[in-house]
């Protein structure tokens, strides 16, 4: 087979991936994170759940409960933009919740 000069060799295929090796290794090592423990969870029926995913749920949570409240008060009719509305209620819910139980929230 002869060669063409478009096709690398697999010794400069090699020698390429591992050129940028070391800018790899560096530049990941700045995504670190600056602590040494974990993120923040807790047990909840014998599993670790992380804060951030319970602050997702309780958060969801507060835009259900906001849009049943603006349903059964007949502010439905009123409210404009109420998914928009009931998000922002719910980010906040979940931002609280968050602050809360990370002891960021006096």
């Amino acid at each position: 087979m002869p060669f063409k000069p478009n096709q690398r060799s697999a010794c400069a295929s090699i020698m390429l991936r591992t050129r940028y090796l070391p800018a790899v290794v560096a530049l990941s090592l700045c995504l670190q994170g600056c602590t040494l423990r974990g993120a923040p969870s807790y047990e909840i029926f014998g599993a670790y759940f992380p804060l951030w995913l319970l602050s997702a749920v309780v958060g969801l949570l507060g835009a259900l409960t906001a849009h049943r409240i603006f349903v059964s008060t007949g502010w439905a009719q009123i409210v404009p933009f109420q998914l928009s509305v009931c998000l922002a209620i719910g980010l906040t819910v979940a931002v609280l919740f968050w602050l809360s139980g990370t002891g960021q929230l006096l």
